[in-house]
């Protein structure tokens, strides 16, 4: 015999008054400080000035939020968000009694924020003007520690879970009124997540002269994360009430017909990096 394991943390590391700090918020940015000291050591590393490294979290964690932001209200909650607009935008809830209740952004969908990070990007190498596809490989390599942290933090929300399972490393979420255990998807895409991020680092450092700046990255980033997210959505419950018509019509649901664009983009960069003639040409 064997035992589940419990899964019952508290969502809240302090409160002061009114203000909550919780682990959710806590991993994103702890995923994104990460992330900006991984990019500062590759943009010093590739000589480029700190002037044109400082303004690129701004743009990135805008694209981010913003473009994960919309897609998880556009995309999986329409209905709701279109009628109740400004809770796509405030981190707010507003109760049956008219009040307003500070709830974060629970609602984000990395498809989204994928999308969002690719306009922001593009948007930043205009203004700064920088090589497009070192920015790109750069962030790319970054990209899986916050990923990473995400998933950590639906995990201590209990949110995002897989479907039931009788496997010993099945968790039980408590806060869900659950008292069955499922499988821990978020940990599965954390732990894919940082083995991606541990792999870009050394693949980077190995062969940079024949990788950095030629979307090689951005094209291993995408495919991996994404062919990965594929698989593990039969792990997992959906999202949304509806996505159950969807997946009984065509066997996948929304987040499994998301990815492919990203998988065919992905795979299409890794077998044609296209920045890789222009560093020819440069060099």
């Amino acid at each position: 015999m064997f035992s589940f394991i419990i899964w019952d943390p508290n969502k809240t590391i302090l409160s002061i008054g009114g203000f909550e700090l919780r682990w959710y918020s806590m991993f994103w940015i702890l995923g994104l400080a990460i992330a900006f000291f991984v990019v500062l050591k590759l943009y010093k590393h590739q000589k480029i000035e700190d002037s044109k490294f400082e303004p690129l979290f701004l743009y990135c964690f805008v694209g981010i939020l913003l473009g994960a932001r919309l897609g998880h209200c556009l995309l999986y909650e329409p209905g709701y968000f279109l009628s109740h607009p400004l809770e796509i935008f405030l981190p707010m809830h507003k109760m049956d009694d008219g009040s307003w209740k500070f709830t974060g952004y629970a609602g984000l969908a990395s498809h989204g924020g994928t999308l969002g990070l690719m306009i922001a990007l593009w948007i930043y190498v205009k203004v700064v003007k920088v090589p497009l596809w070192t920015v790109v490989d750069n962030i790319a390599i970054a990209t899986p520690i916050t990923a990473c942290c995400i998933r950590l933090g639906n995990l201590m929300n209990s949110e995002i879970v897989g479907k039931t399972t009788e496997s010993p490393i099945g968790f039980i979420f408590v806060q869900n009124g659950e008292d069955f255990a499922r499988h821990p998807a978020q940990l599965y895409e954390a732990i894919a997540y940082f083995i991606l991020f541990i792999i870009s680092l050394y693949v980077y450092y190995k062969w940079h002269r024949q990788t950095a700046g030629t979307g090689f990255f951005c094209g291993l980033c995408l495919a991996y994360i994404f062919i990965f997210r594929f698989f593990i959505e039969f792990l997992k419950e959906v999202q949304e009430g509806w996505e159950n018509d969807m997946v009984n019509a065509i066997g996948l649901n929304q987040g499994q017909m998301l990815s492919i664009p990203f998988i065919i983009i992905g795979v299409w960069m890794l077998i044609k990096p296209p920045g890789k003639k222009k560093k020819k040409e440069i060099a």
